[in-house]
């Protein structure tokens, strides 16, 4: 058992609940509290400037409705606002006061001196203030030194509310954050030592609660390697402690199972072992539960993978089997296990276990390999069915037209003439049936002997084609694509003529009229390959590997119309083999077909 790291244990697990657990309380608390008590601090910021701002702008109003003498004996406007100013606009907290009057134009400030006199162009809400008489607030940073600002305009009126001007104030607020600052530093160190403490809270805690659960995962662990002789220790009455009780309970029963299980397991093996048939054994559900070696090689899937099956769904039963009980009647079933690769039969035996009720517990099915014996018994009645086809055909005619004649048909001297010539091409045909089946037999057997020599191919080719040219009918023409170089090959020319004549033959039985057959021969790294193409009508892609069975024909009424036997490729197809080449065709339907064949050069010898 992979051991559990200590970030993925109930440990871990509790120290983080613990410790978010804290973390939350404190952080609602904080937040709450950190929250009121900066808009309590604002507030009171606020509030010591409004009550500044009213006995400022008191007195200011005060010097704005002050009648002055015409003779400019008395104090100037302007030195009058700055005295005002002197007593009760000055504050550390004042980044900027300004007194504008009600023509716009700056008549105090507590910065700037220069600017008296001046009209108001950067504040451009000093000029709505006024206007409006409305107050003015708002908290800005400034953008070179960072710092947060409170900006507030007061409009002054005189009684009859006409505007006299407005007081323009900037108040730093960084005092304020940094009290707020200095508040959540001692909330982050509280939270740190909050979290330290929970942390060794957490882990103490933790291990009481999982060091009996760890001592079970460790008895588990030993319990798996089979070794039932401990128990865990049980420490309390709580849900653990019972907890450990069962546990003990369970081992001592699984020691008990694990025996009997065992037993059982050595007679199944041993039974097992010495079968050579495939087995497989199923619940009442017919799931897989057990299977051999020979079995998993016969159906090609590991034990692994069909457990828990169904075995009809892996034995490709579904639609032939339904019912449980009807297996034992059924007895034995050849099943199919053939794909485009391999050709595979297999014999299924059903046997019905039943448990001590009698009731169904289950199937155990013994499989065997039975595709040899089904290819040759296959293959024998194909041979048989298709020889007796053959030879029916002709003996029936030969049958036919004998009885004509022995019936008076010989005396007649139109009849009886075309009567014997029949009867003669359907013997000379049966001859040739049995020669080409006993040129086979000899093949398959290896009777029959190679005469192999070494011979120039390019001229042999042109010998056998010359041959076809002389006999063949003026209709069709034979095209010879032949390099002039010299080929020399090991082979037998008798065989080799016989293949050339066996698909030439085929080639201008299936021609059409004024058709073309192609004879080309190429020369390739260390064999030469030989096609001849045909402009017949061509053979279907699904028959087209079926040309070189014996008997085969891919348009049967046709081949017999023309005497063929059926068996002119498939001799074609030995003779190239034991020459160590290969044949093939390739077809389309309406477009002709081309056969082809490579024999291997001769090879030559290196020099030392």
């Amino acid at each position: 058992m992979k051991k559990v790291s200590f970030f993925q244990s109930i440990r871990w697990k509790i120290i983080i609940i613990m410790i978010l657990l804290l973390l939350l309380a404190i952080q609602v608390i904080g937040a709450y509290f950190v929250q009121r008590l900066e808009q309590d601090l604002k507030d009171s910021f606020e509030e010591n400037l409004d009550e500044r701002l009213e006995v400022l702008s008191y007195n200011i109003k005060e010097a704005l409705l002050a009648d002055r003498p015409e003779d400019g004996t008395g104090l100037p406007l302007e030195d009058e606002v700055a005295e005002i100013l002197s007593l009760y606009g000055q504050s550390d907290v004042y980044s900027r006061l300004q007194v504008v009057d009600r023509q716009f134009r700056i008549i105090g400030t507590n910065t700037q001196p220069d600017d008296i006199g001046k009209l108001v162009t950067g504040e451009s809400s000093v000029r709505p203030a006024i206007v409006s008489g409305t107050p003015f607030r708002s908290i800005q940073r400034d953008t070179h030194s960072g710092e947060r600002h409170l900006i507030k305009i007061y409009p002054m009126a005189n009684p009859d509310d006409e505007p006299l001007g407005a007081i323009y104030l900037e108040a730093s607020m960084e005092e304020v954050y940094e009290q707020l600052s200095s508040i959540n530093n001692i909330f982050l160190n509280g939270t740190i030592i909050a979290i330290f403490v929970s942390a060794l809270v957490g882990i103490l805690v933790a291990r009481a609660i999982t060091k009996p659960i760890t001592e079970m995962r460790k008895q588990a662990q030993v319990m798996a390697e089979g070794d039932f002789s401990q128990k865990v220790n049980v420490y309390g009455l709580d849900e653990i402690g019972q907890l450990a009780d069962t546990f003990n309970e369970m081992n001592e029963k699984i020691k008990v199972a694990n025996h009997s299980t065992e037993e059982e397991r050595r007679k199944l093996s041993s039974i097992l072992s010495n079968m050579s048939d495939g087995v497989i054994a199923t619940n009442e559900s017919g799931q897989i539960t057990l299977m051999n070696d020979p079995a998993t090689i016969l159906i090609g899937q590991p034990f692994e993978e069909v457990q828990g099956r169904s075995v009809f769904e892996v034995l490709q039963l579904d639609d032939k089997m339904v019912d449980f009980v009807e297996m034992q009647e059924s007895g034995s079933i050849t099943i199919d296990f053939s794909d485009d690769d391999h050709f595979l039969l297999l014999k299924a035996n059903f046997t019905v276990v039943q448990d001590e009720n009698n009731q169904f517990a289950g199937l155990i099915i013994v499989l065997s390999d039975v595709t040899e014996q089904e290819k040759v018994e296959r293959e024998r009645r194909e041979f048989v069915s298709n020889v007796s086809h053959e030879l029916r055909t002709p003996l029936t005619t030969i049958r036919s037209y004998l009885e004509a004649l022995s019936e008076g048909a010989w005396q007649n001297e139109e009849i009886a003439p075309q009567f014997l010539e029949v009867t003669q091409n359907e013997t000379e045909r049966m001859i040739r049936l049995v020669n080409d089946l006993l040129q086979l037999s000899k093949m398959d057997h290896k009777e029959q002997e190679m005469i192999k020599q070494r011979v120039n191919v390019i001229p042999f080719f042109h010998h056998v084609l010359d041959r076809f040219e002389m006999n063949k009918e003026e209709a069709i023409k034979i095209e010879r694509y032949i390099p002039r170089e010299s080929i020399f090959l090991w082979m037998d020319k008798d065989k080799i003529i016989q293949v050339v004549d066996n698909i030439i033959s085929n080639a201008l039985k299936y021609s059409p009229a004024g058709g073309v057959i192609r004879f080309r021969l190429t020369r390739e790294r260390n064999r030469i390959k030989i096609m001849i193409a045909d402009q017949g009508p061509g053979i279907p892609r699904a028959k087209l590997d079926k040309i070189f069975e014996r008997f085969y024909r891919a348009d049967t009424a046709r081949s017999r119309k023309l005497g063929g036997t059926g068996l002119g490729l498939a001799i074609a197809k030995e003779i190239i083999n034991s020459h160590h080449g290969q044949i093939w065709a390739e077809s389309t339907e309406g477009k002709g077909t081309k056969v082809y064949f490579t024999l291997p050069l001769i090879a030559r010898k290196r020099e030392g």
